[in-house]
């Protein structure tokens, strides 16, 4: 397959059309004539071959030409040459290329490369990370990376408050979709979190949006998938930075004591984070996200999880400041998890650096680069499901699918959010209740295995279909836009339409989430 991935990018050479429609053919020749902008394309094969492909290195699909912006000003000027064309040509931004599904492709189209604005800006001294003079607010370049802004906000003392659990993620990537992990029941996800955005529309237009200017768009852009513009800065309220976390894991034998007890602690503002995840007997005891439990203990856990084939593992933490002792900490915890309903003698603990425990899977990462691991296919299923069935899904799911299967080793991650830290007029899909459930399979497997774990996902899809679960994919992999008419509900769908026809009439913007490919707005 990779062969014949590597054959596309020399007939593009050859070739290069873009579109062709109606008789009018639009070649690379003619983008490349548009002023300002001929010398950022790129159409080497290293160029087209590195944006083909993502972590979840299962799609391939190959643009006719890479766009290595140099400005902001670069990306607008890319956009209307595609907007006003006789036939608009398809773009899409790409931070990372952390996603799983192709999301940030363009088949024969252009793919802006975000990291190289980032490093233009860097070679130019120009960080793209700048703090407000007050520390109520960091503004960054949507091109940048959440590492960075953690490092540079930390430095002086503040920090934003909502996070995701891996930080080398670009901002305008994880702000396009909602950016979400153990701090979003408290502090909302990151889109909650923005104040305000400068964004290019899919006319190529710069425009300053929040929630008092320009508030469609801005409301369009959180969590749009990048339907609606490229986000090239975001406004970030800040907070004062944490110094150390109290970071503790529980485990328990019983699914319905495991989400009382998750329930009951994001009801209350006493934690600052709260994830959980499975322990299988088929998976490690620690897994690359991080490796928390003592090896001395390896040989316990192993044999609950043999007695009870599936152990539910139960993560919280909480900050806390130089002026506030540890011992006042431990004290608060305590009286905290009075009452517990998780497994007696398995309580483990350790007292880190705010910065250590946000940047905890790094180390993990690392490590399966240097294994030769990290650029495997990754068949990964996000799901969000309403708390009034998430025990049918434990059982359906959980202790029926995946132990049926027996194939998954990567983690497994389930703990709960309230929506009420979201905002419905963002574009984000989420489920009615109050309370609901994020549920991650965060598979790895070879490139000769992924079809099994991607089987496993449309199983667990098609139970959730079945047995009238209403369930939300986030990071969402629908190929049919009767999937996203469903995805997204009736009215909010009607919404998503009318913003898309408001700011990206021509259906210019990110082709690779199959939401308007046909071009049959309805």
């Amino acid at each position: 397959m990779a062969e014949k991935t590597f054959q596309f990018p020399t007939y593009f050479k050859l070739l290069l059309i873009i579109i062709t429609t109606l008789g009018k053919i639009v070649t690379a020749e003619e983008i490349s004539a548009v002023e300002n902008i001929s010398d950022k394309l790129r159409n080497d094969t290293e160029s087209l071959w590195k944006v083909s492909r993502d972590f979840g290195n299962i799609v391939h699909e190959v643009p006719a030409m890479v766009f290595h912006p140099a400005s902001v000003d670069d990306i607008a000027n890319l956009i209307k040459s595609s907007y006003s064309s006789p036939v608009p040509f398809a773009i899409a931004a790409r931070g990372q290329g952390h996603s799983t599904g192709g999301q940030a492709m363009a088949r024969d189209g252009v793919v802006v490369d975000m990291a190289a604005l980032r490093r233009e800006r860097k070679k130019k001294g120009v960080g793209g990370i700048s703090i407000d003079v007050y520390g109520e607010y960091v503004d960054v370049g949507g091109e940048q990376l959440w590492i960075d802004v953690l490092n540079e906000t930390v430095e002086n003392g503040v920090a934003p408050i909502s996070w995701t659990d891996y930080l080398y993620l670009s901002v305008g990537g994880t702000l396009s979709n909602a950016g979400i992990s153990g701090q979003s029941f408290r502090y909302g996800p990151q889109i909650s979190n923005v104040l305000e955005m400068d964004v290019v529309t899919g006319k190529g237009d710069l425009i300053t949006c929040s929630k008092q200017k320009n508030s469609e768009l801005f409301h369009a852009v959180l969590g749009g998938l990048g339907q609606f513009g490229v986000i090239t800065r975001a406004r970030i309220s800040l907070h004062p930075a944490p110094t150390k976390v109290k970071w503790i894991r529980l485990l328990y034998s019983d699914f319905s004591a495991f989400t009382r007890d998750q329930e009951r602690l994001i009801s209350i503002k006493a934690l600052d984070y709260l994830e959980g995840n499975l322990l299988m007997h088929q998976g490690p005891i620690n897994n690359w996200r991080s490796s928390f439990f003592p090896l001395s203990d390896h040989l316990r856990i192993a044999t609950l999880i043999t007695k009870h084939k599936i152990l539910y593992c139960l993560e919280l933490s909480k900050y806390y400041y130089h002026h506030q002792s540890q011992e006042n900490v431990n004290k608060e915890i305590e009286e905290l998890l009075e009452g517990m309903g998780n497994i007696p003698g398995f309580y483990y603990e350790k007292h880190v650096s705010y910065v250590e425990f946000l940047n905890r899977v790094r180390s993990g990462e690392l490590w399966l680069q240097s294994q030769g691991l990290w650029e495997v296919p990754h068949p990964w299923l996000n799901l969000f499901i309403p708390k009034s069935q998430i025990m049918q899904f434990n059982s359906g799911v959980f202790r029926g699918i995946i132990f049926k299967r027996n194939i998954t080793t990567g983690p497994v991650l389930v703990y709960p959010m309230n929506r009420s830290k979201w905002d419905d007029k963002m574009s984000a899909s989420i489920p009615d209740e109050d309370v609901f459930y994020t549920v991650g399979f965060l598979h790895s497997t070879g490139f000769d295995k992924w079809n099994e774990f991607d089987a496993e996902n449309k199983e667990i899809l098609k139970f959730c279909s079945d047995n009238g679960i209403k369930v939300k994919q986030y990071l969402a992999q629908h190929s049919t836009q009767e999937e996203w008419k469903n995805h997204f509900g009736d009215n909010k769908w009607k919404v998503f339409v009318e913003r898309k026809n408001q700011f990206d009439p021509r259906m210019i913007l990110s082709p690779g989430q199959k939401i308007f490919n046909n071009n049959n707005l309805q």
